[in-house]
């Protein structure tokens, strides 16, 4: 079932498929810096206006986020607003990480962004033709 979020000005329903992975691929998302990554996550979203669905880590090595927000909030924007956050709480508070991330950052520079709906693209198209006048 769709989730239709009303706003002052706007009725949305607007989900992202977010991935982006540890600099070098170092396997250093364990259970313990998981858990708090996830805490971490969370917290960004609160604060900078958008929902964090669901984390994942996979092979300690990488995370898939499955984010909502206002039509406003640019994607890019969540993505460095959790990245960059992330990365810095995380080496504060886990210093043993700059053995294997010597350079100071956590993350890779790239991500993966994908759109989420509940409408396939060969549906809305179907719509929008019904929509010619007559059809």
């Amino acid at each position: 079932m769709k989730t239709l979020t009303h706003a002052r000005t706007c009725v949305y329903n607007v989900n992202y498929h977010l991935v982006w992975s540890v600099k070098y691929r170092r396997k250093v998302l364990d259970n313990r810096i998981e858990t708090r990554l996830k805490e971490i996550f969370q917290a960004v979203a609160n604060e900078k206006d958008f929902i964090v669905q669901k984390v994942e880590v996979g092979e300690q090595d990488h995370v898939h986020l499955f984010v909502s927000a206002h039509p406003k909030v640019a994607p890019s924007y969540m993505v460095k607003m959790l990245k960059g956050i992330s990365g810095r709480k995380l080496f504060m508070e886990y210093p043993e990480l700059k053995e294997k991330l010597w350079k100071g950052q956590l993350w890779n520079r790239s991500f993966y962004l994908e759109t989420v709906g509940s409408i396939s693209e060969e549906t809305i198209k179907q719509y929008i033709d019904k929509q010619k006048k007559g059809g």
